[in-house]
């Protein structure tokens, strides 16, 4: 069975319903895009609902806004040899994901959506999402699609991750539309993909998701920048890179807000609490804040790695920003960084080039004052993702056309 031209007409009901799939087996990336998408499908639409189906283990510390809920799924760990285990059952992976795959099918099935939103992972989890999509298909009453970030991962690896997971075969049969999140003159995410041409034609560049503050926190008092490692996970070179300076450099200035994100943690955690405190109030720590958007536009700079939706909130808040990716296990921030900073958009502190010394951290954050923000190279026009993402769905679903 393979793909459907979307429906001239179908059946106007009281609610509209918008599910999304977010596996989210590390990090917040996922639940974090998805929870901006519900929060603007449902906010010109009083008869729209959302329901995200989400791994994070973080998820209930957010706030999410009327008519948007989300189900959490038995969460998963990657482990240092690359294979998955349970989070907290006694399960097998094998079971784990058997009971995940129940409970999505089991949702899909009472919340009825009109649309089904799928983050980054066109089979889900192990292929978990499989059994609800060819349902779905086989039902004909909701629409699919495939939301991709800007950067996946280099040409060559991802597609021989995509064979592996058939997940080339899956996106051309499985779904009516394929979103990507970003700009196509920025970057191709689907380059190396061996996508056939009718799956190209029902591909959509929306631009960035623009981020704004919609849950106000008090922001620090005086002139500070922001250093964020996004969830934190894999941040502790880089927190501690800026620590480093601000202890070489007594006169470095601005002073810092860091906030180490929710996986940042334990004895990590404890040692770099021991160094802010020795720095006087020039660094200043949060574990965690989901209301990081306020924080964010009260800063004068920041310096962050390259995730997707940091790197959308430093375009939105137009904020200069030095950004430090991380290469591994994938090099998707690296490829987001210096593509960024040829268009102007950051800085990128590159190993290879700058060197990860305290020095080459100093002069970066001394120079963040001077440093252009990313409306002055055009990040405005790179913003309309989120108004495409609602015109699309609408007329994916003929929200606005009676039968």
């Amino acid at each position: 069975m393979g793909y459907r031209e979307p429906r001239i007409s179908r059946a106007r009901r009281a609610a509209h319903r918008v599910m999304f799939y977010s596996h989210d087996t590390f990090g917040l990336g996922h639940l974090r895009r998805s929870r901006a998408l519900a929060t603007a499908l449902t906010a010109g639409d009083n008869e729209a609902s959302a329901l995200i189906l989400t791994g994070s283990p973080i998820a209930g510390r957010f706030t999410f806004p009327e008519r948007v809920d989300h189900i959490r799924l038995p969460g998963v760990t990657k482990l240092p040899d690359g294979s998955y285990a349970s989070q907290t059952l006694a399960l097998s992976i094998d079971d784990t994901t058997a009971l995940r795959a129940g409970l999505i099918q089991s949702a899909v099935e009472r919340f009825d959506p009109d649309l089904l939103i799928v983050d980054k992972e066109p089979t889900g989890f192990r292929g978990e999402l499989l059994p609800t999509l060819e349902y779905l298909r086989m039902r004909g009453r909701t629409q699919t699609v495939l939301g991709l970030r800007d950067v996946l991962d280099e040409p060559e690896v991802l597609a021989e991750e995509w064979d592996r997971k058939g997940a080339v075969a899956a996106t051309q049969k499985l779904y009516d539309e394929i979103w990507v999140y970003g700009v196509r003159d920025v970057y191709d995410p689907t380059e190396g993909l061996k996508l056939d041409a009718a799956t190209r034609k029902r591909m959509h560049w929306t631009g960035y998701l623009r981020r704004s503050v919609t849950d106000p926190t008090d922001a620090p008092e005086g002139p500070y920048i922001l250093i964020t490692p996004g969830g934190g996970g894999d941040g502790a070179a880089m927190v501690s890179l800026v620590l480093d300076a601000y202890e070489k450099d007594p006169t470095l200035k601005p002073n810092a807000v860091l906030i180490y994100g929710p996986f940042l943690s334990g004895d990590v955690r404890e040692a770099f609490d021991a160094r802010v405190a020795k720095l006087n109030g020039r660094v200043t720590a949060l574990g965690f804040d989901s209301r990081i958007e306020a924080i964010f536009a009260g800063a004068e700079g920041v310096v962050c790695m390259g995730g997707y939706n940091t790197f959308c909130e430093v375009l939105s808040f137009d904020k200069p920003a030095v950004i430090v990716p991380r290469t591994s296990p994938r090099l998707e921030q690296w490829i987001r960084a210096s593509r960024a900073e040829q268009l102007g958009l950051v800085r990128m502190l590159d190993e290879a080039r700058d060197g990860m010394t305290p020095d080459a951290m100093i002069r970066a954050i001394r120079g963040l004052p001077d440093q252009p923000k990313p409306s002055q190279a055009g990040a405005d026009g790179l913003l309309d993702g989120l108004d495409v993402v609602v015109d699309r769905a609408r007329a994916l679903m003929h929200w606005d056309v009676d039968p």
